[in-house]
């Protein structure tokens, strides 16, 4: 198989921190081995619209710049909600823009719906494909870690520092509502990092008592101040959602957990004054810690290693304290990957005296 010469990269999907340093690694491995480098403009729009929208990265682009110290993406991210044409008309589309750019492969940075996307849209091409996960949720399959993930977590960790201060000089308990669509793994790391009083996620289910239980624990302890951690995706206490709006590509959209909450527990429990707090996209913000600088690093090297030997439709992986690969075909069934109920952080945040919901 002969070398690679151009390889294309891209990153899907919702932004997080340290997308750029992936594309800084990325960028640096395949410099070693002589090869180009296309960064491709918003995501997969850059290949399949016309004119092609792309640039040749060099080393220069990184090494004398701040860019992979920064969250967001140097390249451009797609995560819009309009309506796609066909899988088969997209897929065409995109086999005809890697061959008018003359790529020989592609790194795909996303989740777990980018690969799907991606490997669906490669199969009217020969190019190579290698995916990066990357993710604020960490509900990629396969790997332990998504790059972004850490990241959103110390934001998380450092809004709750910071809302326990106010919430101790007024005698309140504060609502704090993160992002995670259906996974809540985000919630769960933070709300044990930060020291958290409830902590509620998709995974279990729980009743407005049970929260109020905690509550009330914690104001016959002396303590005048609470801090209530609930992921977006969370239902409410009868199991439902709050809105059935999709957006444009039939997702669904969640919000206002956290409001629901402060006025269900407002009306039956009044010794807190309760108050909501909606964190939103300043989640996917901030500098990338030190574990996603990491990652970005072994992920990037890995992907043109993999390139490198011929390797195809794999995504790199963490596991065990290692970086490795599974196939995008593995990726792809697994689907999304839920918080485990009987996970080490579930079981301390219970044994910790956080009210996690009702387990069963």
């Amino acid at each position: 198989m002969k070398a690679k010469k151009r390889v294309g990269i891209l990153t899907s999907g919702g932004d997080c921190a340290g997308l750029n340093a992936v594309i800084s690694a990325v960028v640096e491995a395949a410099d070693k081995k002589g090869w180009e480098v296309y960064g491709i403009n918003n995501g997969t729009d850059g290949i399949t619209e016309t004119p092609h929208r792309y640039e040749i990265l060099t080393v220069h682009n990184f090494s004398d710049s701040p860019w992979p110290r920064l969250s967001g993406s140097y390249l451009g991210s797609l995560n819009k909600g309009v309506k796609m044409e066909s899988l088969e008309e997209m897929s065409k589309k995109f086999a005809q823009g890697v061959k008018d750019l003359e790529l020989d492969a592609i790194i795909v940075v996303g989740g777990d719906g980018s690969m799907n996307i991606v490997s669906n849209y490669c199969k009217n091409s020969t190019v190579q494909v290698i995916g990066i996960p990357k993710t604020i949720d960490n509900d990629t399959p396969v790997t332990e870690f998504s790059v972004g993930f850490q990241s959103a977590v110390q934001v998380c960790t450092s809004a709750i520092d910071s809302l326990e201060l106010t919430a101790r000089s007024h005698n309140r308990a504060l609502v704090v509502e993160v992002m995670g669509r259906d996974a809540g793994h985000l919630a769960m790391h933070s709300a044990l990092a930060g020291a958290a009083d409830v902590c509620l996620v998709p995974e279990i289910p729980y009743t407005i008592d049970g929260v109020i239980n905690r509550l009330k624990e914690i104001k016959k302890s002396g303590r005048n101040h609470a801090i209530i951690v609930v992921s977006e995706g969370v239902k409410t206490e009868n199991g439902s959602h709050l809105s059935d709006k999709k957006n444009m590509v039939g997702e669904a959209v969640y919000g206002g957990i956290g409001q629901y909450l402060c006025d269900e527990i407002s009306k039956r429990y009044k010794e807190f004054q309760i108050r909501s707090n909606t964190l939103g996209h300043i989640q996917r913000s901030g500098v990338p810690v030190a574990f996603d600088r990491l990652l970005a690093s072994v992920y990037g090297a890995k992907a043109v290693e993999l390139l490198d030997k011929g390797e195809d439709n794999k995504m790199v992986i963490w596991k065990n304290g290692h970086v490795d690969s599974v196939p995008l075909a593995e990726v792809v069934k697994e689907g999304t990957t839920l918080l485990n109920t009987k996970s080490d952080y579930v079981r301390a945040a219970h044994d910790l005296g956080i009210y996690i919901g009702e387990l069963k």
